[in-house]
């Protein structure tokens, strides 16, 4: 019987070649998304941030228009992204990508990482006094076991 070793890190490589940030807008977030920059920047790896998009938030039941909401949020951090990369282009040269993924955070950095075939993920820790009871999104990634997780307070 053979092991399927597709999702499990190959050691002795040269490092991470893709490292997946998530960024909702938080200042955790946007700190993990500055530590990920660095690492990238040392590591020559491409640094694809990536923002989840919620399917269905509270204010959607009341009719909130969340889907034109979550879209500006994604413009806006891109606007915040590309400001701090134009601000340090001079000094440092980071390979970045922008992606939008719909579902919950957990799901959609799963995907993410799936998708862009991520060696890294890091991530903010949670700002939210629940996820001390549930879980933060952070433990869960780790405890999935499939990539190198940063947790960034």
């Amino acid at each position: 019987m053979t092991e399927d070793h597709s999702h499990q890190f190959e050691r002795g490589t040269d490092g991470p070649k893709v490292i997946v940030v998530g960024v909702d807008g938080s200042d955790s977030s946007l700190r993990a998304a500055s530590y990920a920059g660095g690492l990238a920047r040392r590591q020559h790896a491409l640094l694809a941030v990536v923002y989840i998009q919620p399917v269905m938030a509270a204010g959607a039941a009341l009719g909130a228009p969340v889907a034109e909401a979550t879209d500006e949020i994604a413009e806006s951090l891109i606007a915040e992204i590309r400001d701090a990369a134009e601000r340090v282009k001079d000094i440092f040269d980071v390979r970045w990508e922008f992606h939008t993924f719909r579902g919950d955070p957990y799901s959609g950095l799963v995907a993410a990482a799936d998708d862009l075939t991520a060696d890294a993920v890091v991530v903010g820790a949670s700002e939210q006094a629940g996820h001390r009871i549930v879980g933060s999104v952070a433990v869960r990634l780790v405890k999935a076991g499939r990539w190198p997780v940063t947790v960034v307070p």
